[in-house]
């Protein structure tokens, strides 16, 4: 088994190599990691076992890839978002969008992450899973502090439990959600919003 993991990905054009992280990905997603193994990798992709460490040097490999370039992907939204100077709603409709946005782009990666994450961070290569999900909860908190101190929410939230109700609401939509659907990211994330913000009974 090669372990020089430069020589090896050198291999792999950017194409073939997001083919077959893509591939892994779905795999991991609908077996789980440690039932998945490289031959049944290598069989959705078409390869020989074998074959496929001439591209990665492992499983572990992999699947850091696919979730690191997930949450990549996900903070330069996010980051963007955050220094936009939106308004605390605003900036939670944007949020809100962007993590559909994500959806859509690594659905798979993102039901990983829901279900393997918490013992994936145990694992040194995976320290970086913790920073980003205390992060990720500074930012929602902080936006929804800093509406209820602008007037812009209610003064009665709880809201540790109203950042783990939008998270889980939005996060599970993973299990679900096909690309190429009937409603588009953003449609959902419109849909989402108003009833997260706006409720979902008749206003008298």
């Amino acid at each position: 088994m090669p372990t020089n993991k430069k020589k090896t990905q050198v291999t792999a054009s950017p194409e073939r190599r997001r083919e077959l992280l893509a591939t892994a990905a779905e795999v991991f997603a609908a077996q789980g990691y440690n039932a998945t193994t490289v031959r049944r990798i290598a069989d959705e992709a078409g390869l020989l076992a074998g074959s496929l460490y001439y591209h990665f040097d492992s499983k572990e490999s992999m699947l850091d890839e696919i979730l690191s370039t997930f949450l990549n992907e996900l903070w330069e939204g996010y980051d963007a978002v955050l220094a936009a100077g939106l308004g605390p709603r605003e900036t939670i409709e944007a949020l809100v969008t962007e993590s559909f946005r994500e959806i859509d782009r690594h659905r798979a990666a993102v039901a990983i992450y829901q279900k393997e994450s918490r013992h994936l961070a145990a694992l040194p290569r995976f320290g970086y899973l913790t920073e980003s999900q205390q992060t990720f909860e500074k930012a929602w908190l902080g936006t929804l502090e800093r509406g209820v101190a602008a007037g812009a929410f209610r003064t009665d939230l709880d809201i540790r439990l109203t950042y783990r109700f939008v998270r889980d609401t939005v996060w599970v939509a993973a299990s679900w959600y096909r690309p190429g659907g009937g409603h588009s990211p953003e449609e959902i994330a419109r849909q989402y919003l108003s009833m997260v913000l706006d409720g979902i009974a008749v206003r008298e």
